[in-house]
């Protein structure tokens, strides 16, 4: 089949803002002061976890990867979506296909080393928890290295297979009723076939491996947990749940924000403002709350928070 019967077109375009092009100015402000919160919010806890010796465990070498990820996730699409609504004068914002391709791929691998951080976390916990006295051997400094390395690694490897999958599909289609490149709408712009069906299948299995395994992972580490600790002493419950609640509650906002992004596509809304508002909301919240989370739930992180806060007052 000839090119003719492909749009094999090397540029994209992004529609997601164009029903709310009126309030593009509006848009940037508060996407830049969220963003701002989110480099600052996310830098003083990590800065903390870093100099306190004290915060030198694996559970806050943990959360420390995680904001690390989280913060870098969005450095990489807060201001592109910033210069988008300054640029686009009519909410259209004209992309190349390679930069599509490689937002996509840093989305669903830093989306899904998100996922594999928090398991990790669970997993950390449940050591420290059911096997108290076995941590300090089951848990060491090269195991902690080992599994960040993989919980980056395998996203970034599956990540980059289904990327270049994608990218040698032929486009029927060149608009994306998005705010922001991700790999499957990049499927649901070519023109069907093997290809397109393999890599939709490869979609489906990554989705499997990097966040239904390491969520089902943590609900069953936190059920066993919350198993042990009805046995145990009020005291003991008490503490052993209060380090387990921020894990929970920040793996209860992405697996909410996941599940609200597949059923709008699965619902292939064709409202671009309701699209819109919901795919905002889904760069928002998680990287919004994680800071807030780590940084007031974590009685040990806090204490050092509301000091270097109250010291540089002070002065």
């Amino acid at each position: 089949m000839t090119s003719a019967g492909f749009n094999v077109t090397s540029s994209l375009t992004l529609v997601g803002f164009s029903s709310l092009s009126g309030h593009s100015s509006l848009l940037f402000f508060v996407f830049l002061l969220l963003y701002l919160f989110v480099l600052f919010s996310d830098s003083l806890v990590i800065y903390i976890i870093c100099s306190q010796r004290a915060l030198h465990r694996p559970m806050f070498t943990f959360v420390a990867s995680f904001l690390l990820n989280s913060l870098t996730a969005s450095t990489l699409i807060y201001p592109k979506i910033m210069s988008d609504l300054l640029l686009s004068g009519a909410g259209l914002v004209q992309v190349s296909r390679t930069l599509c391709l490689c937002q996509g791929f840093f989305v669903s691998s830093l989306g899904g080393a998100s996922f594999m951080l928090l398991s990790a976390m669970a997993f950390d916990r449940y050591l420290s928890i059911c096997y108290p006295m076995q941590y300090a051997v089951l848990v060491t400094p090269a195991k902690v290295v080992l599994m960040l390395l993989l919980c980056w690694m395998l996203p970034a490897i599956l990540g980059g297979v289904t990327t270049l999958l994608v990218s040698r599909l032929p486009l029927c289609r060149a608009q994306l009723n998005r705010v922001y490149c991700d790999i499957y709408s990049l499927v649901s712009l070519s023109c069907g076939g093997a290809e397109a069906q393999l890599s939709g299948l490869y979609i489906l299995l990554f989705t499997a491996i990097i966040v239904f395994l390491p969520a089902a992972f943590m609900l069953f580490s936190y059920a066993r947990i919350l198993f042990i600790c009805l046995w145990r002493s009020r005291s003991f419950s008490s503490k052993a749940l209060q380090t387990c609640l921020p894990h929970l509650l920040v793996f209860f906002n992405y697996s909410i924000s996941v599940y609200l992004d597949m059923m709008l596509r699965r619902l292939q809304s064709n409202r671009e403002s309701d699209s819109t508002v919901i795919t905002s909301i889904l760069i928002l919240v998680p990287t919004v709350l994680n800071p807030v989370v780590y940084g007031l739930k974590l009685k040990e992180v806090f204490t050092h928070v509301k000091r270097l806060l109250s010291c540089r007052r002070d002065s």
